[in-house]
């Protein structure tokens, strides 16, 4: 094996992924594999940033098949920048939305009144929260 590949053991071990993970990203196209160690996988070390990049992807909201095509993207590619754009509006959406939750939770935690749902403070902050 080249030395500069990382098995696939080591791969999952430093992204925290299954093995089953990075071969299921394999078949997808997302990731690529540069040769074997026995009948083991083997990875380039910049993989290990490429499965960052698709984790940060994933938790933003982003399907695989997007995270794929914005892999294969070149930089002037105006359709990815306005997609990552709407990306970041539902995201600060989602912030807002929690924030306001995690404002309703605070004011739970120390508020006196009894019975709490019963609380104008509360039940405002409740209502300022949205439904999904």
């Amino acid at each position: 094996m080249d030395d500069t590949l990382i098995d696939i053991g080591e791969v999952a071990r430093q992204s925290g992924l299954a093995a089953s993970a990075l071969r299921f990203y394999e078949r997808k196209g997302l990731i690529q594999a540069e040769g074997r160690n026995g009948l083991r996988r083997a990875y380039r070390p910049e993989t290990l940033e490429r499965l960052a990049l698709i984790s940060c992807a994933r938790d933003a909201g982003f399907s695989l098949s997007e995270i794929g095509e914005f892999l294969r993207a070149g930089p002037s590619d105006e359709r990815l920048r306005a997609r990552m754009a709407a990306k970041e509006r539902e995201v600060s959406e989602r912030v807002d939305q929690l924030t306001r939750l995690r404002d309703s939770l605070r004011h739970a935690v120390v508020c006196t009144h009894d019975p709490l749902v019963e609380c104008p403070e509360f039940k405002q902050a409740v209502r300022r929260v949205p439904r999904g």
